[in-house]
């Protein structure tokens, strides 16, 4: 089975703030460490046939034992958000980031997702939360349908109105994209980042969703770089060996040491988040805590001079 985060989504129903400006962005914490998205465990889990959210306080517990300090987890409400934060604590884990699904196309819709959000921010800032990664459903997760003009429209008009108000908050948006933004044109990827203000909107790259929807290409994804780097506020980071998910973060088709060097002549230090997933054709050699303590290893290494 492959397992993606489009499936996963659809399961889901400031002055310790930095700010963006109009020529670059910024998140450096100095004492922030390299985290980890739970969509990544989540996909180790179910190849074992475990559910992650089964027992969430012994799953952490196994996430702990990787040498992982910090936790990127996936917010769908607020109540999911007050149920982690004992476990949080419990196991001395940071959580300087979060991911939250939205629909921003319709205005309905819309509006709710905003709601949402912003109640989640609110509760999540508490627990640590800095970065807010969100990223905009497609027409229909697994379809190949696009937005039309009226609806990028709509999109951006609420992806820039939902980072006005987590700035207000102390709070930085981070747009997510997965392949389908980068279909006809790149149309929508494009528009989101050319119509919102990089004062309320950064970039959450996901390197590897990036070069994928760009058919595969290290051309693309470092010519986004050049684009968009200095709105980078995090990383979502996964390599792939012959273009298939690999189960280690390691050396591949990606070239991260020269992502780290573009992204260090733009100064931009970003948020590291490991998202090290699988698919139907990934290898199966390692369990997830062993998994994520070599890709804990080699990040240490490749990003050594953010750390």
């Amino acid at each position: 089975m492959h397992y993606n985060r489009r499936r996963f989504i659809e399961t889901l129903t400031a002055s310790s703030a930095v700010l963006l400006t109009n020529s670059a962005t910024a998140f450096a914490p100095k004492a922030s460490p390299i985290s980890s998205n739970q969509y990544a465990w989540i996909t180790f889990y179910n190849r074992d046939k475990r559910d992650w959210n089964a027992d969430l306080d012994a799953s952490l517990a196994e996430y702990v034992k990787s040498g992982l300090t910090a936790y990127e987890p996936s917010f769908s409400n607020v109540e999911e958000v007050k149920r982690l934060a004992p476990l949080l604590k419990k196991h001395n884990l940071t959580m300087p980031s979060a991911y939250v699904g939205s629909v921003l196309h319709d205005p309905t819709e819309g509006k709710r997702s905003i709601e949402t959000a912003l109640a989640i921010a609110e509760a999540a800032q508490p627990l640590g939360l800095k970065i807010l990664v969100s990223n905009p459903s497609p027409l229909k997760w697994g379809s190949s349908d696009i937005k039309n003009d009226s609806q990028l429209i709509e999109q951006a008009k609420n992806l820039e109105f939902l980072g006005s108000e987590l700035r207000k908050r102390g709070v930085i948006l981070a747009y997510h994209t997965h392949d389908v933004e980068l279909r006809a044109g790149a149309r929508e990827f494009h528009h989101m980042l050319q119509n919102t203000d990089p004062k309320n909107v950064g970039f959450c790259l996901d390197v590897h969703w990036v070069y994928r929807g760009a058919g595969n290409s290290q051309v693309a994804l470092f010519d986004v770089v050049k684009m968009y780097g200095k709105r980078v506020v995090e990383l979502h980071i996964r390599q792939s060996v012959g273009n298939v998910w690999g189960e280690i973060f390691g050396e591949g088709d990606i070239d991260y040491p020269r992502l780290v060097r573009e992204l260090q002549a733009l100064k931009v230090k970003p948020l590291l988040v490991l998202e090290q997933c699988l698919e139907g054709q990934s290898p199966n050699t390692v369990k997830a805590v062993e998994a994520h303590q070599r890709d804990l290893a080699y990040a240490k290494q490749v990003f050594a001079g953010w750390l």
